[in-house]
């Protein structure tokens, strides 16, 4: 496809692989120029920008960890660098590691909070002084919208994965209030998926039964959440807050996080 250099820019956060992936190739189809961060997984993230490129044209890889504030700084600078101008963020990576009540330590909570939530704030707080210059400068309407990935845990606690749980908490409290203080430039959407990907802690079989444990019989594939990231980013009536998109899981109740429920789903409580 030809570069269409009219066309808005994203910045899709760990979207090197899996969910991230599917985010970036689902914005490329729908018009968007993606900007493809990742942390570690160079390859894969080169691999994913070029079929962002194929399919809209124009794509850019970025590494930054998000766990240094210097380099998440740095981040949307290196994109407007890059494409001149960006007008959405998705903030999809996320630390997600074991810990709970026992385990809990300072080291482990601000980890968490560093990438999974104090990243996403300063993405969001960088679009916004980016938007509010081009406004300045004379460019009509200039709007934009941050989009950040949750998780349906938070409407359905359990005991496991603290640190995490509270970050992501931490940031869907934060939703309010950028949604509040960035507006009207900038609007801020919860998307919160529930069960969608397996990993190695499950095996095919407990994945699949598991991904069949909700009202609607079946929970979040990577096309379900991709398609509501795209509807959060271009519905420009909704902001300040979150979309869930699990199949109703959120209204059953886990004792376990999912990764770490080795029964099978009919001996769940």
């Amino acid at each position: 496809m030809l570069q269409n250099s009219n066309a808005p820019v994203v910045l899709v956060t760990g979207a090197a692989k899996r969910l991230g992936r599917e985010i970036a190739l689902a914005l490329a189809t729908a018009g968007w120029r993606v900007a493809v961060h990742y942390r570690s997984s160079k390859q894969d993230a080169i691999e994913t920008g070029a079929a962002c490129a194929r399919i809209q044209g124009d794509s850019a890889v970025f590494s930054a960890d998000l766990g240094s504030e210097i380099a998440v700084k740095a981040l949307v600078p290196q994109v407007i660098e890059r494409f001149g101008q960006i007008d959405a963020v998705v903030n999809s990576a996320s630390t997600f590691e074991q810990d709970d009540a026992a385990s809990f330590s300072f080291e482990a909570l601000s980890k968490h909070l560093r990438s999974n939530t104090g990243a996403p704030i300063l993405l969001a707080q960088a679009l916004h002084a980016h938007l509010a210059g081009r406004n300045a400068k004379g460019e009509t309407r200039v709007r934009g919208a941050v989009v950040n990935l949750l998780d349906q845990k938070l409407w359905n606690q359990n005991p496991d994965f603290l640190s995490y749980t509270l970050s992501k908490a931490a940031l869907e409290a934060a939703n309010t209030m950028l949604a509040m203080a960035l507006a009207p430039l900038v609007r801020v959407v919860g998307v919160a998926p529930g069960l969608t990907l397996t990993s190695h802690l499950l095996t095919n079989a407990q994945f699949e039964a598991l991904h069949k444990l909700s009202p609607l019989g079946r929970s979040s594939t990577p096309a379900d959440v991709a398609a509501t990231v795209k509807f959060a980013l271009e519905n420009q009536s909704i902001t300040g807050t979150t979309l869930l998109v699990d199949g109703g899981q959120h209204l059953m109740k886990f004792e376990r996080d999912f990764s770490l429920m080795t029964s099978s789903p009919g001996d769940q409580k």
